[in-house]
């Protein structure tokens, strides 16, 4: 039994397909009368966009847009659009898009709020007090920023990305709206689903795990094994969408409360130095962080292999837990992303320096085998 633990429940969700052409009534409805945008250029490319502005400004003035919000966002995205908030008078923040349009607006709102930079705020509950109204529209079924107390920013001049996990950056409102993942490309469909998968199966092992994280992950990883590869190769059918962007956001939820581990401490190191998905590095050293958690945590992966789809019937737990990290190999393959480091041109020289960064990663942290700088050389290698 465990002594203590916490679980905050953060955003309202709304989920309806086609709910993000009544996004204004909704914003009227939380008194907003200024909203800003903020969203990137996939987003515009795929009239997304354009579908959300319509039904907002049925109710509300869009007080300004901001739409270069790049891949992995900055300090420099985050200043540039806080200041045309700043000069709009926008009294509500709207993001559209995936984990990097939403993390950049919540970045906005701290800032827009409290004043200085983001950096100021970096780590674990430095802010204190409400922020500027926020609703997030996600367009991915990966990330689950849309419900998280934690956002990721690039800091392009020191080669790192920069976390602030709190409470008050919580999203006010999550709009889920399948209908505008439709247009995501099979490549993103499947790096942002496997991005999902990996917050699931992170925090079902986090030291910081508890029984409502716990129902949400498990439940988050049977819903990716079972749908993902229909919603990358059957793009157009709703019905996998919907239940990735459902399974995204119970991962998401999930994580926020329990946090992560291992595979998303490379993740951030590498992503910090190369321009590489986040999904897709995540998808790259997911098995490989359950191969090296898995002797200290065997009874978890057991049933996150379950959740998978192993049957698990009369075997040992090592036969197992080997067939689930197999699944997950599998599924990544069948979605046609890359399996390997070298894949996705990360330099093999670059490993020791990665290894450095990734040992004071936040979220090594809550890993439940504590790591060495030394053990994380190997794991790079090994997955290079």
């Amino acid at each position: 039994m465990q002594e203590y633990f916490e679980f905050t429940l953060g955003s309202r969700v709304l989920y309806k397909s086609g709910i993000a052409r009544e996004l204004g009534q909704v914003v009227a409805d939380l008194g907003a009368q200024r909203a800003f945008v903020v969203a990137d250029k996939g987003v515009v490319a795929a009239g997304l966009l354009a579908l959300v502005l319509n039904g907002l400004e049925r109710n509300v003035v869009v007080a300004g847009v901001y739409d270069n919000v790049p891949a992995n966002s900055s300090l420099d995205t985050v200043n540039e659009a806080a200041a045309a908030a700043r000069e709009a008078q926008a009294d509500i923040l709207i993001a559209v898009g995936g984990g990097s349009p939403i993390d950049t607006a919540k970045g906005m709102r701290i800032i827009l709020t409290l004043g200085g930079s983001v950096p100021d705020y970096e780590g674990y509950n430095v802010i204190g007090q409400p922020l500027m109204p926020m609703i997030a529209v996600p367009t991915t079924a990966g990330t689950g920023s849309e419900v998280t107390a934690i956002a990721v920013i690039k800091d392009e001049a020191e080669g790192r990305k920069i976390s602030i996990v709190s409470r008050y950056i919580v999203p006010d409102l999550a709009v889920l709206d399948p209908e505008l993942t439709l247009t995501l490309p099979p490549r993103l469909t499947a790096a942002t689903g496997m991005d999902a998968l990996s917050h699931a199966v992170e925090t079902y092992v986090s030291t910081e795990n508890n029984p409502f994280s716990d129902s949400l992950a498990l439940a988050a990883i049977d819903s990716v094994a079972n749908h993902l590869r229909d919603a990358v190769q059957e793009g157009n059918n709703l019905e996998p969408r919907s239940q990735m962007l459902i399974a995204s956001c119970m991962a998401g939820i999930a994580f926020s409360n329990s946090l992560l581990g291992v595979v998303h401490a490379l993740a951030h190191a590498i992503g910090g130095k190369y321009p590489v998905h986040h999904g897709t590095l995540n998808s790259i050293i997911l098995p490989f962080g359950m191969e090296y958690n898995a002797p200290i945590a065997p009874e978890r992966y057991v049933r996150i292999a379950r959740a998978m789809g192993v049957n698990a019937g009369g075997r040992s737990d090592e036969e197992v837990i080997a067939d689930g990290i197999s699944a997950v190999r599998r599924l990544a393959a069948d979605c046609a992303l890359p399996l390997r480091l070298r894949d996705v041109e990360v330099p093999e020289q670059a490993l020791p320096e990665l290894a450095s960064l990734a040992i004071v990663e936040a979220a090594i942290f809550n890993n439940p085998r504590v790591a060495t700088e030394g053990e994380l050389l190997e794991l790079l290698r090994a997955m290079w």
